[in-house]
């Protein structure tokens, strides 16, 4: 049995058989969560990670085969993905990863911008020497990343870092608006960052914003994720050109690169 195809089976398993367990531990993070959710989660995996593309037509049958799962928790999970703004449910078509066109791309990134500013502000003021630790850390992951030109981890670490600093805001409805915002930008924002060449700028207006937080510099911290946010909409725009490859070195010796 796959991975996926376990997803029910062990779910229900656990969930059934095992009692008494501190709610941090794994196995109580598997039983706070319903089937449905579950289904969900690793539906939104998939289309946040590429591997469902926007416009891939998503059949509830297939969907459920491959999970191991009968078909109403796919079909609560789709709901709940439509909610969210990942898919889009077409009455008697099906469901479809959502397509963002760009200019509906660019009215998102100047609302995203707003709410970054804000987040930001509030960040600021709450976060304490623990949480900017935290953001350095997931910086500092972001540096290596960046130097590695591995685009995937950097987008899960570009992720990670907007969602501490939204959640240091102490705002929930703030939290619940910007992940729909985030889901509906993801394959934008995934066409932005896969090129290595974006990658270490990227990094470094992070950087900067992290030092205006623990500076407690709220202002300052609201204008540079406002700043990063139209940054982020520019190279989602145009992105930049792949690096080319450097020019084969010539032998010592000969101007002509022929062997003396």
């Amino acid at each position: 049995m796959g991975e996926d195809a376990m997803l029910s089976d062990g779910a229900n398993r656990l969930a059934a058989t095992v009692r008494g367990v501190p709610r941090d531990h794994p196995i109580a993070l598997v039983q706070s969560h319903s089937l449905p959710a579950l289904v969900g989660r690793e539906i939104a995996r998939r289309i946040l990670a590429g591997q469902l593309g926007a416009g891939t037509k998503l059949n509830e049958a297939d969907v459920a085969e491959s999970l191991g799962v009968s078909r109403g928790p796919v079909r609560e999970a789709f709901r709940a993905l439509e909610a969210s703004g990942l898919v889009r449910l077409e009455k008697n078509r099906g469901v479809y990863v959502r397509e963002v066109s760009r200019a509906e791309a660019d009215e998102i990134f100047e609302l995203r911008a707003l709410l970054d500013e804000f987040a930001g502000r509030r960040a600021a003021e709450r976060a304490s020497k623990q949480d900017v630790a935290a953001l350095a850390t997931i910086v500092e992951r972001m540096d290596e990343a960046a130097r590695r030109g591995d685009a995937d981890d950097y987008f899960d670490l570009n992720l990670a870092f907007h969602d501490r600093v939204v959640a240091l805001s102490g705002n929930k409805k703030l939290g619940e608006l910007y992940r729909r915002l985030v889901n509906e930008l993801s394959l934008f924002r995934r066409a932005s960052l896969d090129h290595a060449a974006s990658l270490p700028r990227s990094a470094a207006e992070h950087r900067a914003i992290v030092e205006r937080i623990a500076a407690r510099d709220g202002v300052e911290a609201g204008r540079l994720l406002h700043e990063h946010a139209a940054a982020s909409r520019d190279r989602a725009r145009h992105p930049p050109e792949p690096a080319a490859p450097p020019a084969p070195r010539r032998p010592r010796g000969s101007p002509s690169g022929r062997p003396s």
